[in-house]
């Protein structure tokens, strides 16, 4: 016999509930209030409304507990898709019916699109890989896409303070040692992740190493295996690496991994990767120099190659036109998107540790990024300039 737990107060779930067992169910009813991990024992399936109730770490204990989850009310795909489950249906829908879903298991869920790895790479000088890895996130996640955010640079980890986040939450370090011992699953990422509430909608973030001597903790095939899991977890990851992509043991012992394996290993993952250079001779020169070691790594990986911080001071007037030949030229590139200096919305980003969507939604740095994001497919459209801001939550602190 199947026994099922109703967690709803509606008038029709009563009659749903009547209907269920004269198909010889078993229905239990309990108040979304009284929901909890110890209400989960001896049932095999959820039955519940698209409500705040319904969360991540619900998800995850019913996932952990092996509880089908099957919501059914007023319908909310979107929010349905977000926690990976079918679309609810309606409360009129014949008891049978409602049996054969919970019978069909996870492919009765919708389909959704084929979850990426983007990785944002920058040669030594601070390009600005951390703040384009942010932003990108944020445009994609405004497209409706889930979205979570990897600081994986185990060199110079800055995710955490740019976002004004506990920089001792476990995080990525956490995920790895949980993925060696084959215990990392969407629900646990669920858990070591924070979320973050951008202007673009809510953000995943892994939050990287509290300190770079622990590096070893980001091994390869640990990184490689939280990377695999990612892609059941989220339709997009965002992963910011560390500038190096020498694999040499820098004379460490002879079982030691590799001191940068983390970001070789989130490069070979990714199934494309963004190029931040800073727009300045030096940011240049390492970008040239670098850019070769990059793509005898990837191979064919795409590379979307992005200027960063462009104005005209230090490349003369023409700095875009200096960027295109010079990069033309010497390392082959002929296809380059630019990002304009704008220190206001980067200063205020930083005092109030936030996107710098969320505090400077009229940024053309901001609106520059959102086209780089739609190239790597995200549909949002191009609002920056908007006088009214990009989203709701931007209007609302204006």
């Amino acid at each position: 016999m199947t026994t099922l737990l109703l967690c709803s107060a509606d008038e029709a779930a009563t009659m749903l509930a009547a209907d269920l067992e004269l198909e010889g169910a078993q229905v239990g009813r309990i108040d979304s209030t009284e929901l909890s991990t110890a209400s989960l024992i001896g049932v095999d399936a959820l039955l519940v409304a698209p409500t705040r109730a319904v969360t991540r770490e619900l998800v995850g204990a019913c996932d952990r507990s092996g509880v089908r989850v099957l919501l059914i009310g007023p319908s909310d795909s979107r929010a349905a898709m977000r926690l990976g489950l079918p679309a609810p249906l309606p409360y009129d829908t014949p008891a049978d019916q409602v049996l054969r879903a919970l019978e069909s298991g996870p492919a009765a869920a919708p389909s959704a699109p084929a979850s990426r790895i983007i990785a944002v790479w920058g040669p030594h000088g601070a390009p600005g890989r951390s703040t384009v890895a942010i932003q990108l996130a944020v445009e994609l996640s405004r497209s409706g896409t889930r979205t979570a955010l990897v600081d994986a640079d185990s060199v110079a980890p800055s995710l955490a303070l740019q976002l004004g986040l506990d920089d001792d939450a476990p995080g990525l370090a956490a995920a790895c040692r949980r993925a060696e011992l084959g215990l990392l699953d969407a629900a646990e990422l669920s858990r070591l992740s924070t979320p973050v509430e951008t202007s673009g909608g809510m953000i995943e973030v892994l939050s990287g190493l509290n300190r770079p001597s622990r590096w070893p903790e980001l091994g390869a095939a640990r990184m490689r295996t939280t990377l695999d899991t990612c892609r059941s977890w989220t339709q997009v990851t965002v992963v910011d690496v560390a500038a190096e992509l020498d694999a040499e043991d820098d004379g460490l012992d002879a079982g030691a991994p590799p001191r940068h394996a983390a970001t070789v290993a989130a490069l070979m993952e990714a199934d494309a990767v963004v190029a931040v250079l800073s727009a300045d001779p030096l940011g240049v020169s390492r970008f040239v120099r670098g850019h070769a070691e990059l793509r005898h790594l990837l191979g064919g990986t795409p590379v979307t190659v992005v200027a960063n911080r462009v104005r005209p001071g230090p490349l003369g007037i023409d700095a875009r036109g200096q960027l295109r030949r010079t990069l033309d030229r010497f390392a082959g590139i002929d296809d380059v998107a630019f990002l304009p200096e704008d220190q206001r919305a980067a200063d205020a980003a930083a005092l109030h540790a936030r996107a710098i969507a969320d505090v400077s939604p009229r940024s053309p740095l901001v609106a520059a990024v959102r086209r780089v994001a739609s190239g790597l497919g995200a549909r949002a459209e191009v609002t920056a300039g908007s006088s009214r801001g990009s989203s709701p939550a931007a209007r609302r602190r204006r």
